[in-house]
């Protein structure tokens, strides 16, 4: 090639972009899977029926919702692993994927920090410690001392192991230095049921199960567990307000394979950003008790290395195990 043209080729280059680039203005051009690692039916995936709902009538492209449960939600995450990375299978998850890099980590098949690239954290939610209305107090700082008082008298429902309801449930007796039983289920629907039947004392709750409870009489809701109060829940105090560093929310994460191109990566997290924005969006987070993030992706991938890091502190100090 002469030198001449080779130097129109470079310059016709730069003014269209790199291929990736080229990739992204036609984004997406097919159909994209989003993995929810969870049952039909929870949390993640009503918001994430919603939010990709939105995105899809934004982008004039479909967005299909595949529901992989299993192992805490490491099932669904290994499937995004293993998908080509080029933006058509999207990973939407919670706070789980940090506890589990650690809770898993001797049997993970894969590595969620470096096979896993971050697109945007989505949104958050605290939990609500509640009791049982049977339960004599009506504070956290009374279930606390009377926990202290006497040992091993409260059961707590934990939604399942690996959890963030487990991980508060641990938090609580490692900072309140308590010690009460912790009694598994298999998801927050029958965990809630267990305390509205008193066949438990307490837990940490999801927002959205237990404040219809709480309205009926059926539980009584105490503190969040988030470091701020949270306006979905007016008047109640936060845990941390009553054992300094008490802090954990319920998050939800936005994430696709390693190595997929920026250039995507960041048409999907505009996308994202935008549909946050949407008018059927926000009433769904106001009814879930949601509050939207819609960070940039080296803002989000700092926040999960930073909850690796906490969670793997809490599973070493309560020496928690999978069977």
């Amino acid at each position: 090639m002469k030198a001449g043209n080779f130097l129109k080729v470079m310059v016709l280059l730069a003014a269209v972009g790199s291929p990736a680039q080229i990739a992204a203005q036609g984004y997406p051009a097919k159909p994209v899977r989003v993995i929810v690692p969870f049952p039909p039916g929870g949390g993640t995936d009503v918001q994430a029926r919603v939010l990709f709902r939105e995105m899809g009538e934004q982008l004039k492209q479909i967005f299909i919702i595949d529901n992989r449960s299993g192992a805490g939600g490491l099932v669904g995450a290994e499937a995004v692993v293993n998908s080509p990375a080029d933006g058509y299978t999207l990973l939407l998850t919670t706070a789980t994927i940090a506890i589990n890099a650690t809770l898993y980590a001797k049997i993970l098949k894969f590595n969620p920090e470096k096979q896993l690239a971050p697109v945007t954290w989505v949104s958050t939610t605290p939990l609500v410690l509640s009791v049982h209305p049977s339960v004599p107090v009506r504070t956290a700082r009374e279930m606390i001392d009377l926990a202290r008082r006497k040992p091993g008298v409260f059961n707590a429902a934990i939604n399942v192991p690996g959890s963030t309801s487990h991980m508060s449930a641990e938090l609580l007796k490692q900072l309140g230095k308590v010690s009460f039983t912790t009694v598994p289920y298999k998801g927050g629907g029958l965990s809630m049921t267990a305390l509205i039947s008193g066949e438990v004392d307490f837990q940490f709750a999801e927002g959205l199960l237990v404040g219809p409870m709480a309205r009926a009489g059926k539980a009584r809701m105490l503190a969040v567990s988030t470091q701020k109060p949270s306006p979905s829940f007016p008047g109640l105090p936060t845990m941390d307000s009553i054992l300094p560093g008490f802090a954990i929310d319920q998050w939800f994460g936005l994430f696709v394979p390693a190595g997929t191109p920026r250039d995507i990566v960041m048409a999907v997290n505009g996308a994202t950003k935008k549909a946050l924005d949407a008018k059927a969006v926000r009433a769904m987070f106001e009814l879930e008790a949601l509050t939207a993030i819609g960070d940039s992706p080296e803002e989000f991938g700092a926040h999960v290395k930073r909850e690796i890091a906490r969670y793997a502190e809490i599973i070493r100090k309560g020496n928690i195990t999978i069977q």
